[in-house]
């Protein structure tokens, strides 16, 4: 894991912030390099599937002109939510990264742990990387939205 692919992953996070979207970024890394990226759009696109991992994770198959991505990780600033980890699994990530836990929608074992389960390609996750700024970049976006 490395601290540095998260810093980038706040980054984006930031950008979706700045344009009034939930602030979640994430990276797709393999061999140590970023391969893709991602990040929340589902306002400006009015789509429900543009989430951050979902955007990475297309980003990195048209890159690598496959859909296993078994020699990547992904490194998001929010527990992925159940459509997220559920494409995780699917693509085959071997090591999932994230930042702030999501007590409501988590599915990395805040509510459920999609990514364990049985009969099934099983990541492995960890969390609260880098959770201060991850959880305040959040928090700070819901503050802005009820002061509206």
């Amino acid at each position: 894991m490395n601290e540095k692919f998260m810093v980038e992953a706040l980054n984006l996070a930031q950008l979706s912030f700045d344009e009034g979207e939930v602030p979640v970024g994430a990276v797709i890394v393999k061999d140590g390099e970023i391969i893709a990226t991602g990040r929340n759009r589902r306002e400006k696109s009015k789509n429900a599937l543009s989430h951050a991992e979902i955007e990475a994770i297309n980003n990195a198959c048209n890159t690598l002109g496959g859909w296993r991505l078994w020699q990547c990780e992904i490194y998001v600033t929010l527990e992925p939510c159940p459509m997220c980890s559920g494409a995780i699994v699917n693509a085959r990530i071997p090591n999932v990264y994230f930042g702030a836990y999501d007590k409501n929608f988590g599915c990395c074992g805040s509510t459920i742990n999609i990514l364990e389960l049985q009969n099934s390609f099983r990541p492995y996750f960890q969390g609260g990387i880098m959770e201060e700024e991850c959880s305040k970049l959040i928090t700070d976006f819901f503050k802005k939205l009820r002061q509206k």
